[in-house]
């Protein structure tokens, strides 16, 4: 089993070289922030990363979370490594400073997110969903909320949850049926919620549930949804954990991947009711709850990139290794000699790099739009953000499937066999385009919220962007086939764009129909995006004889193999694109 190790230079390289890190964050006033900083952070993380969550990455797998008398009991190994991460400070990174946060740009965090899933994605999740819980409080909770819960959350010391989903209801928050009744300073809950990642465990002091439930005079569907926080210990007079509150995990999943993460199902007032306290205005849950999910979605995203790189970097130490072909003369060597193995290295190769370019542009505009000058410049990097969403989640877990099964083909038999410890990236990476929303969910927020809403302004603006790119690639003698291809590809988007808004109108199926062909078109265009920067800039290095030549002739090989073998599937998505959704609603149900 291969050790990881962070990839620092490319990191480095969509940082410092697409992104331009340490100039954005002069413009932002952000003087002592800079390059050599970032990479001083990313170094430290790395080396917790590869040195203590990646080694308890199989151990989670293999004994996974457990449910006792006192509750679950998390894999053995995670509470020390997760209070090493506490103690760094590296909860804190991206908090707001006046609640013990460092707030550091989002696009380092994205990166040292990165680290942490791709060393131990089962652990990595508690501090993803805590992440998310400060969001929601932060930007919907009351003064008196933020003052008493986020600085032990934002220090570590404690941890979050998300609790949306129930058994009768899904992905259909509408059917939300855990109840809310107003009691003195606060509310108790009753209801019972399932699949709650990290629900419960013995890691920290408290853990922080954000709840969806209905207050009794809750209209119908989702307008009638609150959130409320309610913590596994009710605090005490000084602001310590103190009484156990009454919500209890009572069961977890047994699951395909991720075993080192408990997936609960939380019962809440069993024995009275559990105390909770409103989190913004009354049934106005599920706007306060989107601010925690879109956190969390590009997060989830980044979870893709993590699993696909951890993937990738076993099955280059496998194929460097495995010895399988023998020469005429008798001497034998190595799988990466054969043509198709290298074809399977230079897929996941290329999928990462271009994963990791997309969840950083994305973080960077959430960045730019906190930074921005004036609120229409806010506005603007905002729906950028807001686009990039779907695509990040969506694209890049969707790829991610395909990716980790490259690594598993290229170990052959052995990858099938799970000591040699690629299956688990692949069974890990299957949930992520479920959790969080499915794929089919990003493709109709991506295509109704998103596109049809503006009518494709936003969207538009982002081909342009992209176009601009392949006009300056055309300037390059070297580059005119592929700034060919990156045009064809734009136009492939936007003739999807224009017939998404000449048929929603008029066919009640064409949104759902092809929303998700719309969302893989648009990843691997802004995926061809990312190479096309990418080879760019290296090019102008090397004309400069500046930086690591080999690393920079390798990512123009990586981008001509991106656009010469993943490019081109725009052109068969927008077919089917074109081609509606006649057939997939043509059978009558019971021919299926």
């Amino acid at each position: 089993m291969s050790d990881y190790q962070f990839p620092y230079k490319d990191a480095a390289f969509v940082l410092n070289d697409l992104l331009g890190f340490e100039q954005r964050c002069a413009e932002a006033g952000l003087e002592d922030i800079n390059a050599e900083l970032a990479e001083a952070i990313l170094e430290e993380a790395a080396r917790l990363g590869s040195e203590v969550f990646a080694p308890l990455n199989s151990v989670g797998d293999n004994l996974g979370a457990s449910l006792g008398e006192n509750g679950v009991e998390e894999t053995p190994g995670f509470a020390d490594a997760y209070r090493q991460y506490a103690d760094a400070g590296w909860a804190s990174l991206a908090a707001e400073e006046q609640y013990g946060g460092q707030k550091m740009p989002r696009m380092l965090a994205a990166a040292v997110m990165e680290i942490w899933d791709t060393s131990n994605l089962g652990l990595a999740l508690c501090p993803l969903l805590t992440n998310g819980a400060v969001d929601a409080i932060t930007t919907h909770g009351s003064d008196e909320l933020k003052d008493t819960y986020l600085p032990d959350m934002v220090s570590g010391n404690w941890t979050g949850s998300m609790c949306l989903t129930e058994s009768a209801a899904g992905s259909d928050l509408a059917a939300v049926g855990t109840k809310a009744i107003p009691k003195d300073d606060h509310y108790l809950i009753s209801g019972q919620k399932i699949f709650i990642t990290w629900g419960d465990h013995q890691m920290t002091e408290n853990i922080i549930h954000l709840v969806l439930a209905r207050l009794p005079d809750a209209p119908a569907g989702v307008g009638g949804i609150s959130l409320f926080l309610v913590p596994k210990f009710i605090l005490d007079e000084s602001g310590r954990p103190g009484k156990r509150n009454d919500a209890y995990c009572v069961g977890i999943e047994h699951k395909l991947g991720i075993h080192g993460s408990p997936t609960c199902t939380l019962n809440f007032g069993d024995n009275g009711g559990a105390v909770g306290y409103l989190v913004g205005k009354p049934h106005n849950g599920l706007m306060a709850m989107f601010t925690m999910m879109n956190e969390a979605r590009q997060g989830v995203g980044i979870q893709g990139l993590g699993v696909s790189e951890r993937s990738y970097q076993q099955a280059l130490a496998f194929a460097k290794e495995r010895i399988q072909g023998t020469r005429k003369d008798g001497s034998r060597y190595p799988i990466i000699k054969f043509p198709d193995v290298r074809r399977m290295l230079m897929q996941m190769k290329s999928a990462t790099e271009a994963m990791r370019g997309l969840a950083y542009f994305a973080a960077a505009e959430a960045d730019r739009s906190h930074w921005a000058n004036s609120p229409e410049e806010a506005k603007k990097h905002a729906a950028r953000n807001e686009l990039y969403t779907p695509l990040v989640k969506g694209w890049i877990t969707e790829f991610a499937q395909e990716i980790t099964s490259y690594g598993v083909q290229v170990h052959g038999g052995m990858g099938y066999i799970e000591e040699t410890g690629s299956a688990q990236y692949f069974r890990d990476a299957r949930i992520l385009p479920i959790y969080e929303g499915t794929t089919g969910i990003q493709g109709l927020d991506l295509t109704g919220r998103k596109i049809l809403m503006d009518k494709g302004q936003v969207l538009q603006e982002l081909l342009d962007a992209i176009q601009a790119t392949a006009d300056e690639m055309a300037n390059v003698s070297s580059l005119t086939k592929m700034a060919g291809s990156l045009s064809k590809s734009v136009k492939d988007a936007h003739e999807a764009m224009v017939w998404l808004l000449q048929n929603a109108a008029t066919d009640r199926n064409a949104i759902g129909g092809i929303s998700v062909n719309l969302m893989m078109l648009l990843g691997f265009v802004c995926g061809g995006w990312v190479m096309g920067q990418s080879t760019l800039k290296a090019g102008q290095l090397l004309d400069a004889d500046s930086g690591d030549t080999k690393f920079l002739q390798a990512k123009q090989v990586t981008a001509q193999f991106y656009f010469e073998h993943f490019l081109p599937r725009t052109e068969s998505y927008l077919t089917t694109i074109k081609a509606g959704s006649e057939s997939m609603m043509a059978l009558d149900e019971e021919l299926f």
